[in-house]
């Protein structure tokens, strides 16, 4: 049983089911946390629709938080579900800027990912 994320009818990512609910379910808490829409909406599918623009915020919002600070607790609860972000913004067409000192890790630690996300 698979967990899809999609947008327009593609499939961004076929997540298993308990990966993909586990990620559904911290970026709807984290998007609590950051007082914004995650941009992810449960469908008749069993998986998630992605709004590319509230998505494009979230995760904007999240990248924010995550470079602001130096606190370790907080990059390590953020980094897994910014990562993955990262890949499902790259796939349904939005970008996001990253800055030193954390761009290069993120962009290395994306593309690697990226390959274990099926689509």
């Amino acid at each position: 049983m698979s967990y899809p994320f999609g947008l327009d009818g593609e499939t961004l990512w076929d997540a298993g089911y308990h990966s993909g609910l586990l990620y559904a379910s911290l970026a709807h808490g984290a998007a609590e946390f950051l007082e914004l829409p995650s941009g992810l909406t449960p469908n008749d599918q069993g998986g998630c629709d992605v709004d590319i623009e509230q998505f494009r915020v979230f995760v904007e919002g999240l990248y924010e938080r995550y470079a602001s600070t130096r606190n370790e607790v907080l990059h390590g609860l953020a980094h897994g579900l910014l990562v993955t972000s990262l890949v499902l913004l790259e796939r349904a067409g939005g970008t996001l800027a990253l800055t030193p000192p954390h761009a290069a890790t993120l962009l290395d630690e994306k593309a690697s990912l990226a390959h274990s996300m099926a689509v």
